[in-house]
């Protein structure tokens, strides 16, 4: 008892007062670092992010679905239909029985597929239009805007953009047989969403469709979706095509869709891909390889053994379509940049060559007849779109 009582006086004596006010920050600090780990571990999932790690989280968020069995999405209102384009399949059945599955579009109509109010997100989207998807216009609003931030053939934003079914198997776009369109891009809202189809065609098209979202608080971060379409045809000699100009604000590049129709005999993807971002001038901060190279492929997309060209579909890169032809042989390609973003802060242009060979091992400039699709996140107001070609220099021919 004795030595006990002596340690404790010994330890008063050490512990003067500039050491007690250093022993009290140091505990309040740990104290603010164990509070936070701990609000963190009980912050509120909004049920975006989804992935195998977040499926067991509960959340506020509000699950809804837009179809033309539930035009605005409402609870408990979808099927309700007594009439629509099922009517007469289900005569002997009634409400309730596949009346309304679909949509006919006339030609040169414009159809308000969905027009949400709110906040959330849009999580996956499906549709499988007819007739033309050349001729089928995608647009998407966000948050009242009159400017959309996503304009493109339908068949060109599901990476399926040469008149023919072709599968595709990736994360961000899937197209299942017959003609099942799929895309699981993320696209966040804060006020409301608005989206379209157009038909520019000269017949009347039919359109299934469905639009799943959640109603959810949005983060502060995070920014709008945005997906622009352009086509050069040919290409003028020794220019590089442009897949996107003109972008202001902070944000992110996160894919390229691609249908490269090879206007001249020959290999054609020896061209580099070009970044110019927040500022960039003559030279570019990202410069690609190869076309091929950028699609994350190699030598040629050429099957081992053989000359002939490899399909292939993956995660985040694919050529999932080859069109044989002497005249013009067609490729459509995709690449998209979930796992590495090209981020960008104030501006950004992205630019590809068509590059071929010639005698005497020496490159060719080509003037091929390129289409694109670019995917990217930004801030808004985005700047205005170039405008969109009218429907005869958008077909394919």
């Amino acid at each position: 008892m004795e030595r006990t009582g002596q340690s404790r006086q010994a330890l008063a004596k050490a512990i003067t007062p500039k050491r007690f006010s250093v022993c009290l920050i140091y505990s309040l600090l740990a104290a603010g670092i164990l509070a936070t780990g701990c609000t963190e571990e009980q912050a509120e999932f909004n049920g975006l992010g989804m992935n195998l790690d977040s499926l067991p989280r509960l959340s506020q968020a509000k699950t809804r679905s837009i179809s033309p069995e539930s035009f605005t999405g409402e609870k408990g209102k979808g099927g309700m239909a007594t009439e629509g384009t099922g009517k007469n399949a289900a005569r002997e059945l009634g409400q309730g029985w596949k009346v309304s599955p679909s949509v006919r579009i006339q030609a040169g109509q414009t159809f308000v597929m969905a027009d949400i109010k709110g906040q959330g997100a849009i999580q996956h989207i499906w549709m499988t239009p007819t007739g033309d998807n050349r001729q089928n216009i995608l647009r998407i609003y966000w948050d009242g805007e009159e400017s959309p931030s996503v304009e493109c053939p339908a068949g060109d934003f599901f990476a399926c953009g040469m008149g023919q079914y072709i599968k595709v198997t990736s994360l961000a776009v899937c197209v299942n047989p017959k003609s099942g369109f799929n895309c699981y891009w993320v696209m966040p809202f804060r006020k409301r969403c608005k989206i379209t189809m157009t038909n520019i065609d000269e017949e009347a098209m039919t359109l299934y469709y469905q639009i799943d979202y959640t109603l959810t608080d949005v983060p502060h971060d995070a920014a709008y979706f945005h997906a622009q379409f352009r086509r050069t045809n040919p290409l003028p000699d020794k220019q590089d095509y442009t897949i996107l100009d003109g972008v202001r604000g902070q944000g992110q590049y996160v894919g390229t869709y691609m249908t490269w129709g090879s206007n001249s005999p020959g290999w054609w993807g020896e061209g580099e891909i070009k970044f110019f971002m927040d500022g960039d001038k003559e030279f570019p901060t990202i410069c690609g390889t190869g076309t091929e190279d950028y699609f994350c492929g190699s030598y040629g997309f050429v099957k081992p053994g053989t000359n002939e060209y490899q399909e292939f579909n993956t995660p985040y890169a694919g050529m999932p379509q080859v069109i044989k032809s002497e005249e013009q042989p067609r490729f459509g390609l995709y690449r998209w940049h979930i796992m590495d973003p090209i981020r960008f802060e104030d501006d950004l242009k992205v630019t590809i060559q068509a590059l071929g060979w010639q005698s005497g091992g020496r490159y060719l400039p080509l003037r091929d007849d390129l289409s694109s699709v670019a995917f990217w996140y930004q801030t808004e107001p985005h700047a205005p779109f170039p405008k969109l070609p009218d429907k005869e220099s958008l077909k394919i021919k």
